[in-house]
């Protein structure tokens, strides 16, 4: 359950307002089992979520290549059933999770995110690559996150935020990887074998999150369920909602830097690297915050970041993209700076979950959340295409509705903080 500290102006702590039902002795904290299981994680991830950070720059090549004769808001709905798919099923195999143990999710994610790539690669119709990319990639990518993520929360407590930071800078690690894959090889080798590399890549990874992905709690069984109820809840529901605006949010620029770069004059190995750009700015970001995290209070963490977000994005891009679009230095130096902060949304956002929720729940809990956003995660980026097509293919538009929405966001978490911690400002929560 929520665990809230308030503290005294000189930082030492004079109340606790909950504790958990698990005593904080109950989690190892570390080890060699609890930090195997993290690098488990964070080898399911780097195929997951490094496929998911690497949209931006196979929303590029395809929308120059394969599927050139299409809309940007058609093309767009391809990379924004990934995300839907890969979120839909987290209720599922969450479930699996605590009712069975990982390896009847990790296991057939592992063979599925495999074939879903060798498939994307002889891919050349629009229905193939749906078929193969958003379909069997989304499902497979939803086996390898969800659980991973929640089997780390098996592990540690007190420095769970830390520890779900470090598996989650498997995104980062893979949205540098897998694009720059594209950008040197494809052109070389074609885009069909660059697939088939990151393929290889995926499956020697897969093959160690196999083998040391495990939970520690004896499985649940129990009748598999959304648990729509627990939404009843104020403080899940809550939580859920600000987890909710903040998938809708992050895919936004993720999807769109590079095309903007291309729009923008630049070249195109310029434009591919400013993804990298951003990855880089993002594996430190769901380190670092996850430190922070644990000690000032994970939603405290979340609000602060989401704030940045709109504030760069609202500022810095769209100022840049107003006063002069073809300033490099300004898309780095943004890309940068929103990967930094938006690192957060993956990293810590299943950690604030786990804050209004028994741990023996939590895999299903953050599934059933993850299939809740899996709603916006599907929408966001085909209406952020939308908005771009009805502005003459124009960037302002989009910037603008991706600034909006983490404005929003930052609004929702810090309510769902006061519901759930306290509205004093010193709470740690």
């Amino acid at each position: 359950m929520p665990e809230a500290l308030e503290f005294s102006f000189d930082g030492s702590a004079y109340s606790q307002s909950t504790s958990s039902n698990i005593d904080d002795c109950d989690y190892p904290e570390g080890g060699l089992k609890a930090w195997s299981v993290v690098l488990g994680a964070w080898c399911a991830m780097v195929p997951s979520m490094g496929l998911l950070n690497s949209l931006g720059a196979l929303q590029a090549w395809t929308s120059t290549h394969q599927l050139k004769d299409y809309s940007e808001s058609s093309i767009g709905w391809i990379y924004g059933a990934y995300t839907f798919f890969l979120f839909l099923g987290g209720a599922q195999f969450g479930h699996i999770l605590d009712s069975h143990g990982p390896l009847y999710v990790i296991v057939p994610g592992s063979v599925g995110m495999v074939l879903s790539l060798i498939f994307l690669s002889l891919s050349e119709e629009y229905y193939q690559i749906f078929l193969s990319f958003s379909i069997l990639g989304g499902i497979s990518a939803s086996t390898l996150f969800t659980p991973s993520v929640a089997a780390v929360g098996h592990w540690f407590n007190k420095r769970r935020g830390w520890a779900t930071g470090i598996a989650c800078t498997a995104g980062g690690v893979g949205g540098c990887i897998f694009p720059l894959i594209i950008l040197f090889a494809a052109p070389k080798i074609g885009f069909a074998w660059s697939i088939r590399i990151i393929a290889l890549i995926c499956a020697v990874l897969c093959s160690v999150a196999c083998l040391t992905v495990r939970t520690r709690l004896p499985p649940k069984k129990e009748k598999l369920s959304l648990e729509i109820g627990a939404l009843g809840d104020i403080k899940y529901a809550s939580a859920s909602l600000g987890v909710f605006l903040v998938e809708f949010a992050v895919f936004v620029p993720i999807t769109y830097i590079i095309s903007y770069a291309l729009d923008a004059g630049h070249g195109e190995q310029i434009s591919y690297a400013i993804l990298v750009f951003l990855n880089l700015g993002a594996i430190f970001g769901r380190y670092l915050p996850g430190i922070g995290a644990d000690r000032i209070g994970r939603f405290n963490v979340m609000s602060a970041n989401c704030l940045m977000c709109s504030t760069f994005t609202l500022i810095l891009w769209l100022t840049g993209n107003l006063v002069d679009p073809r300033n490099l230095g300004t898309i780095i130096s943004y890309a940068v700076i929103f990967g930094f902060f938006c690192g957060t949304a993956i990293s810590i956002a299943p950690v604030c979950i786990s804050q209004v929720c028994e741990i023996e729940d939590y895999g299903k809990r953050v599934g059933t959340t993850w299939t809740l956003v899996s709603i916006g995660t599907l929408i966001a980026i085909p209406i952020a295409g939308a908005i771009q097509q009805l502005n003459n293919g124009a960037y302002y538009g989009l910037i603008i509705f991706g600034g909006t929405l983490y404005l929003s966001l930052t609004l929702a978490f810090a309510i769902s903080r006061g519901i759930s911690g306290g509205w004093a400002l010193r709470t740690k929560f």
